[in-house]
């Protein structure tokens, strides 16, 4: 975004009145933080007199997480020189919030006694990037802060960081998760970016989430999705609230787009602004209705853009059961070839419409792929190896709707996407998985039934890698370990929704996790009536998680949940899975 247009954005933040909702689960990044902090300049209440270095570094850390009036709060705990001076980068470190601040030890020390070095110790859980992205990286954090004794007799930092790091509850605290909509790349279905824009000042929270779409997706998501709001496209004016009560969006530079694309810009600010406000979003286009005959928005307005991505209520799931498919909802056979026993099935994927299914076979000492309408004979495809990972379904993209991509990983190094020829057949290409391959062996992928992302188990530890697609080639870009440290055995992964997933370890403490996508935290299932380990676990939209370990299957909807049995479970090794 050039400097003109950005300003132009950020100035649309500064006189935004409107009414904003800030989700429960409020979880963080700042946008253009150092700007943003300019909105409001409230009475801030300055240290408490007389603290010590310790406390007084503790307490600038903890007030770096609040970006109002240009980090007005932390720049209390600042001597005059390093408060005027002070212009923190756009990046920031989160860390536990279990840190220590001790005093430097060794010979580089300051003679003069009215200095001293504390250092800040931590875990660095990862970063703000300046996308407004949360990027996981598990670290050791150390940040050195020489504090100096004032002539008032007050200890005060001298040498802020250039990045400001804040810990995780006081992020959490300050800053609003919003999922910011863009488009699949050959598909109309919406796909979320997750991002985190500053809680306060609360009303210009609309402002500065249309500030990130007109900005475009996150670095991960670059070449994985697209977006229908065109580069010059800007905001004429403010974002206000009418006093009618709208949100009022006056866009520029949008105006020679065709009707179908103007609709898509719609639903695409609409569903990203639902997390902030309540209000009802008057879309203009240079004065005039964005959309002709269709002022004033609500999400209940915008049609469905997920179809294609969501298993329909006529798919309940299936399982693999003793090398034979079988229906996730009464245990019966599945008709066909899959059902009977003709293959030794290993593992299986239904399409997400249902009507195909893809397998893993066991024949002469070797895994094979079988792809093959539902309930018919299932066609041999010339991809073999030691081990084949379970099959994943790219969403439907061909224009009579039928799915026409299979993913595998072969021999945990080689990634083939298989593609349906013309004459009906199935052919085999490599998938660039370079950047995936350096972390190790890949055990388990599971497409995002949005097609942009996959989810990896990789050496035991649960990855998220974009999926860019160019005219010659595919690949899984910036990938991304969730939850280094604190989540390792994983052994299955499956989408709970477009932005979290659920993974099923070998760890006893907690054998079943949710994890969003960008790894900022992690929720463990209750582990009751469960036998770890797990070692399968499936999951969908608006659907029940299944799990299956040593005593079959079991079911649940939440976290906080008690597994239930499946009632068909057949008390035998059980693999399920639901369609994608």
């Amino acid at each position: 975004m050039s400097r003109p247009r950005l300003l132009a954005v950020l100035a649309s933040a500064l006189l935004l009145v409107g009414c904003a909702t800030v989700p429960e689960e409020s979880q963080p990044v700042a946008v253009q933080q150092q700007e943003l902090g300019q909105i409001a300049n409230p009475d801030v209440q300055q240290p408490p007199r007389d603290i010590d270095p310790l406390t007084v570094a503790r307490d600038f850390v903890q007030a770096s997480a609040q970006p109002v009036s240009n980090n007005a709060a932390a720049r209390t705990y600042l001597d005059d020189a390093a408060a005027k001076a002070w212009q923190p980068g756009k990046v920031m470190n989160v860390i536990d919030d279990q840190f220590n601040t001790v005093y430097a030890v060794g010979s580089d020390l300051p003679a003069n006694p009215t200095e001293v070095v504390v250092v800040v110790r931590g875990t660095n859980l990862g970063m703000l990037g300046a996308d407004s992205s949360f990027i996981p990286s598990r670290t050791s954090y150390e940040l050195r802060l020489l504090v100096r004794k004032q002539s008032d007799g007050q200890w005060r930092v001298t040498n802020p960081p250039a990045n400001i790091v804040m810990p995780y509850s006081a992020f959490t605290a300050n800053y609003v998760r919003v999922p910011v909509y863009f488009f699949a790349q050959d598909s109309n279905t919406i796909v979320p970016d997750l991002r985190y824009v500053a809680g306060k000042p609360q009303l210009g929270l609309p402002a500065r989430v249309v500030s990130l779409l007109l900005s475009g997706p996150s670095d991960q998501l670059v070449g994985a999705v697209r977006s229908p709001l065109p580069e010059d496209a800007n905001i004429e004016g403010n974002v206000t609230t009418t006093p009618d009560g709208a949100l009022m969006v006056p866009l520029t530079g949008v105006g020679d787009q065709t009707p179908e694309v103007k609709k898509l810009i719609a639903a695409q600010i609409v569903l990203s602004l639902q997390a902030v406000t309540t209000n009802r979003v008057r879309l203009l286009s240079d004065g005039n209705a964005l959309v002709d005959g269709h002022e004033d928005w609500l999400p209940s307005d915008v049609p469905s853009y997920t179809s294609l991505a969501s298993p329909g209520a006529d798919q309940p799931g299936l399982m693999v059961v003793n090398g034979r498919v079988r229906s996730l909802a009464d245990g019966s056979a599945v008709p066909g070839s899959a059902g009977q026993g003709v293959y030794q099935v290993v593992s299986a994927a239904q399409s997400i419409d249902g009507r195909q299914l893809a397998i893993v076979e066991n024949a002469n000492g070797r895994q094979q792929l079988r792809i093959g309408a539902f309930g018919s004979a299932a066609q041999q495809v010339n991809l073999f190896g030691g081990t084949l990972t379970r099959p994943t379904w790219r969403p439907t993209a061909t224009a009579d709707g039928t799915a026409g991509e299979v993913w595998t990983v072969v021999d945990g190094s080689s990634v083939v996407r298989v593609l349906r020829t013309s004459d009906g057949g199935w052919t085999g290409q490599a998938v660039n998985a370079e950047e995936v391959l350096t972390v190790g062996p890949i055990s388990v992928l599971r497409l995002s039934r949005d097609g942009a992302r996959a989810a990896l188990v990789v050496n035991g530890q649960l990855l998220v890698a974009s999926v860019v697609r160019t005219q010659d080639a595919v690949t899984l870009r910036s990938p991304r370990i969730l939850q280094t440290g604190t989540l390792s055995g994983v052994v299955d992964v499956d989408w709970l929704s477009q932005d979290s997933l659920v993974a099923a370890t070998t760890m006893p403490s907690q054998p079943v996790v949710k994890v969003p996508i960008d790894g900022l935290r992690m929720d463990t299932f209750n582990s009751s009536n469960l036998t770890p380990p797990v070692y399968a676990i499936t999951a969908a939209p608006g659907r029940p998680i299944v799990v299956a370990d040593a005593g079959g299957l079991w079911t649940a909807s939440d976290v906080g949940e008690v597994w239930r049995p499946h009632p068909h479970s057949l008390g035998a090794k059980v693999s399920p899975f639901y369609p994608g």
